[in-house]
């Protein structure tokens, strides 16, 4: 798959999680839903929010660097959308139920920032066999 087909292909899917996530928004009542309701709520908003973000950093980082092929570019983008939109989407979650203390947000910050450390140190280690 070329990167134009990939940037296109992400484009449509991530219009059709913007959708998804309004049509929840509209016409799902958070007061009377089941556990369904909501979790649709955050699976769209996460799925909305990593197209979203894969797409403009992929953009950004062709703008402003060129430290990396155009594939590791989508790679890398594609993976820090995905562990921002997990702490945004976790951090509304926390917030819901009222439990978005300091101590939780530093924890879930450092969560994801030991999960990308852990996964460049990995990669490194690959690539120096």
């Amino acid at each position: 798959m070329s990167i134009k087909q990939y940037l296109l292909l992400m484009a449509i899917c991530t219009v059709l999680c913007w959708a998804s996530w309004l049509m929840v928004l509209f016409f799902i009542n958070p007061e009377t839903t089941s556990a369904l309701g909501i979790f649709l709520f955050y699976a769209s908003l996460f799925f909305a929010l990593v197209g979203s973000l894969s797409i403009i950093s992929y953009f950004l980082r062709l703008l402003f660097t060129r430290k990396y092929t155009r594939q590791e570019e989508v790679q890398i983008s594609f993976r820090q959308a995905v562990f921002f939109a997990l702490v945004f989407c976790s951090a509304l979650f926390l917030q819901a139920h009222q439990l978005m203390t300091w101590l939780n947000t530093l924890l879930l910050v450092a969560l994801v920032t030991f999960l990308e450390f852990l996964i460049l140190s990995l990669k490194r280690k690959e690539s120096s066999r």
